[in-house]
């Protein structure tokens, strides 16, 4: 992608269901459950650059025994950081007592983060402030073993405000106005409520408080928890969460928006965001990985007792299709099939906008993650290659000479690798002009290959977000290669509204193709379109969210795709570029098509999963009318 966006952040799960003499014997190492965490959040590193943070849990610890160890970081390489202030905990040891690290009981009792439930995070900020305290697991600690709480999570909730309130009814008072502390507390409460159950309960039948305290332990009813503390939750999330005694869970939204994938056998349950980090670490198959089903939550007793319960009613499954177009790693087998159909159903438009003109023309992408999604755009313009041949061939061979023959023969793409992303070049000269420029030498090219006013270059990008770095950077270089038309892909199509399940981009007026329609509304005498669209956004904001429809669909309607895409090419065509520009982007058929059971499309339809959405993007266009550069949720 050229335009960067933050985006979800990673989870990493595991639960050992053996004694860790267990994983001692047959694995050789007491640090089994650590070196898989590591694993598994290095593996989707690609989630969460902003900080890091790991939590675990030890079972069965005597009263006075620290049994909960946290470590977060935001060293620049977070997860690196993390492992290595752990691994220091184990230096002494191995250089002075090395037989020691062959004993998991007096490792258990002496080495904090030697636990049997570990849970890992990785976070991309996309609002909240950049500080250590932003980091996940977040802890809410108590004097009883099974009121602490650990959660990691992601999420976003669009009905922050609500949930607040509901806690002020309480009769709490959170610290912040955030949806991390309203989760955590509200899981924290009816946990609380929980445990004040029980002990009323088993207090009622006799028992001392040594004894309830067991009990509880052994009776606590977390899809009960779950079910009493998302009641209200509007958003897409997949959160992890234990509990001192050592129970534990993984939760997806009733939308399956987040994603969140489990595997479980006799030794270990794990889950994650990824698939491939799973199948990596364990080296299990692909098969054997399964997603949570939203609305649902995997949980795990402390006594090693697994199940799936539902928290929530399932809706309408749409998943985030983001994850599939860009952010997920390729590397699961589903995804990469995915980008590359998303690239092969954009050859016809793209051999019509080159007027079927192989020869002088050059195919080429964005780096690095448009690459899949190119390979199956170069496969759909092979396929239109053979068959031409055939048909040539069957139907016209007797008129064609030996030229022409080898001419048809050797037709083929013309694949070259054009932009090349150059080191990180770091913009911290502040002024506009000096970032400008700086921003321009971001992506660098290949000389030569293209001849001069004569060949068409088309570049594929997995997705256009603002159009910035297309316009200052990328448009500018190859246009020095001097091509006679450059145009521009898009394996994504027209990204037109916020998000607000996770992604960076809640404010209208980051996105070109919302640009691109203000421009063309305003060109054509249309202002009061704008107009209504904000009266009706404004007085949406009064009613219940279960009753606000989006009304910015409106700024749209007037247009076709094709006009927008048009205006488009205009505002990223920097001034003085010689070559014409035109911007293709992928159809919302065409996305669904490839990618099947991930119909989320909000931000390209509008198309909002949980009511919270309408009421987030209507409020995002009254911000942006009235200059407010707030977020809209």
């Amino acid at each position: 992608m050229s335009d960067q966006i933050k985006h979800e952040c990673g989870i990493a799960f595991i639960r050992l269901l053996k004694p860790l003499s267990y994983y001692q014997q047959k694995y050789g190492t007491a640090l089994y459950g650590l070196n898989k965490l590591y694993l598994l959040m290095e593996k989707q590193h690609n989630r969460g650059q902003d900080g890091a943070g790991i939590a675990t849990i030890k079972l069965d610890m005597k009263p006075g025994s620290r049994y909960i160890s946290r470590y977060r970081s935001m060293a620049s390489n977070a997860v690196a950081d993390i492992f290595e202030y752990v691994q220091n905990k184990f230096v002494d040891i191995q250089e002075n007592t090395p037989e020691l690290m062959q004993d998991t009981e007096w490792l258990k009792n002496n080495v904090s983060f030697i636990g049997e439930v570990l849970l890992g995070h990785l976070r991309y900020g996309t609002h909240g402030k950049n500080s250590i305290e932003n980091c996940h697991p977040f802890l809410r600690q108590n004097n009883w073993m099974t009121r602490n709480l650990v959660i990691a999570g992601n999420f976003n909730m669009t009905n922050v405000d609500e949930l607040l309130e509901q806690l002020y009814e309480l009769g709490q008072h959170p610290k912040e106005k955030a949806d991390t502390v309203t989760v955590l507390e509200k899981i924290g409460h009816f946990l609380d409520d929980e445990n004040q159950e029980l002990f009323d309960q088993y207090k009622k039948e006799g028992h001392d408080n040594v004894a309830i305290t067991q009990k509880i332990a052994e009776h606590l009813d977390i899809a009960n928890i779950l079910r009493r503390s998302a009641k209200t939750w509007d958003g897409g999330y997949s959160i992890c969460g234990m509990v001192g005694n050592g129970d534990s869970f993984i939760m997806r939204d009733p939308a399956g928006i987040r994603p969140a994938y489990y595997y479980y056998d006799d030794e270990i349950v794990v889950a994650a965001s990824e698939r491939p980090a799973l199948q990596t670490a364990f080296n299990i198959q692909f098969k054997d990985v399964k997603e949570i089903d939203p609305g649902h939550a995997l949980i795990i007793k402390k006594n090693g007792e697994v199940s799936m319960e539902q928290f929530r009613e399932p809706t309408e499954r749409l998943s985030c299709s983001f994850e599939r177009i860009y952010f997920s790693k390729g590397s699961d087998v589903e995804i990469y099939r995915e980008r590359k159909q998303l690239g092969r159903l954009l050859s016809d438009k793209i051999l019509k906008a080159v007027n079927y003109d192989l020869k002088n023309t050059v195919f080429s992408f964005i780096p690095n993650t448009a690459e899949v999604a190119f390979f199956g755009m170069v496969d759909g313009v092979q396929r239109y290659v053979r068959n031409l041949q055939k048909e040539t061939l069957l139907h016209k061979k007797e008129q064609l000479n030996d030229e022409q023959l080898d001419e048809l023969l050797s037709l083929a793409p013309r694949v070259e690798k054009l932009a090349v992303k150059d080191v990180k070049l770091r913009t911290f000269i502040t002024q506009d002009a000096d970032r400008s420029e700086m921003v321009a030498h971001v992506y660098d090219t290949t000389y030569g290959i293209i001849n001069n006013h004569q060949d068409t270059l088309v570049a594929l990008d997995d997705s256009i977000v603002r159009g910035t770095t297309l316009k200052q950077s990328i448009i500018k270089i190859v246009d020095r290669l001097h091509p006679k038309k450059i145009i521009i892909v898009s394996s994504a199509p027209q990204i037109r509204y916020p998000d607000c399940y996770g992604i960076d981009m809640s404010r209208m007026g980051q996105f070109v193709a919302f640009d691109a329609a203000i421009q063309l509304l305003t060109e054509r005498g249309m202002w009061q379109v704008i107009e209504d669209v904000y009266t009706k956004c404004k007085a949406s904001l009064l009613l219940p969210k279960e009753e606000i429809v989006n009304h910015v669909k409106d700024i749209y309607k007037p247009f076709t795709p094709e006009e927008i895409s048009a205006k488009i090419a205009q505002i990223i065509t920097p001034k003085g570029t010689v070559a014409e520009v035109e911007v293709i982007y992928q159809s919302l058929e065409n996305l669904h098509e490839a990618c099947p059971k991930n119909k989320g499309d909000w931000y390209f339809s509008g198309n909002y999963p949980t009511p919270g959405g309408n009421k987030v993007v209507n409020k995002a266009f009254v911000n942006w009318k009235e200059g407010n550069n707030q977020r809209a949720y």
